[in-house]
């Protein structure tokens, strides 16, 4: 059963669309975001021939997006079947979701202290856009929003790099999170929990702010059996 309405296959993507960085990055960054939102699915076979001619590159910055890739456990490489989209890893989303637990608690009692009107107003924007998601239907845009709130978080608070760092090891925490929000309409339950941590800091009550944090991040927790149930064959 397909999540996403994807091909199944790299998009063609044109050079004019890349971000700024090298062409190994924008490849990293391309298959990364399809692996991520489920374009690409668990078992898909690509090669690095495929992918430099999809999005017109050589094949060099493609062979190190792989290894990337693949330091991060989304691609797996077997010599006699080639490089294949590999499943969900519940011990990696569990040690992802476990480190960003911990260090988004600091964040926030952090937060309740730092942030300024400027940076509450901020946040008070986002949630209005995730709101508005809810009305809309776009799960992929609640999960940028849903993003961009953490992360403006980890930035008010000066912290951006460590929001870089924990980005690294968390894609199939990620992946896991998408699953959910296409499986799962219930969206309220989301967006609810980021309107508590977000009054929790505006009222500076650092231990309700805490335990808010707490309680959305495991929320992954209550359905990631269900899930893998439901698609025994995208899980590892």
């Amino acid at each position: 059963m397909r999540i996403c309405r994807g091909s199944g296959e790299v998009n063609d993507i044109s050079t004019t669309k890349r971000i700024n960085g090298s062409t190994r990055d924008f490849v990293y960054q391309t298959l990364k975001r399809q692996i991520v939102n489920w374009e690409l699915e668990p078992g898909t076979k690509i090669s690095e021939k495929e992918v430099a001619d999809k999005l017109k590159v050589s094949r060099t910055p493609v062979r190190e997006a792989f290894l990337k890739l693949a330091q991060e456990e989304l691609l797996g490489v077997f010599p006699q079947s080639g490089t294949i989209i590999s499943q969900v890893d519940l011990q990696l989303v569990e040690e992802g979701r476990f480190v960003r637990e911990q260090i988004e608690r600091a964040i926030v009692i952090e937060a309740c202290s730092t942030l300024d009107e400027e940076q509450l107003f901020q946040l008070e924007t986002n949630m209005t856009m995730q709101k508005l998601c809810l009305e809309k239907g776009s799960y992929h845009r609640l999960f940028e929003l849903d993003e961009e709130f953490h992360r403006l978080l980890f930035e008010c608070c000066n912290k951006v790099r460590t929001w870089n760092m924990i980005r690294q090891m968390n894609s199939h925490f990620d992946r896991l999170r998408i699953l959910r929000l296409a499986s799962n309409p219930d969206w309220d339950v989301v967006v609810s929990h980021h309107e508590a941590i977000f009054e929790h800091i505006s009222n500076r009550d650092v231990e309700k702010a805490e335990e808010a944090i707490t309680k959305h991040l495991k929320l992954v927790n209550l359905e990631k059996e269900e899930l893998k149930k439901r698609y025994p064959g995208y899980f590892k």
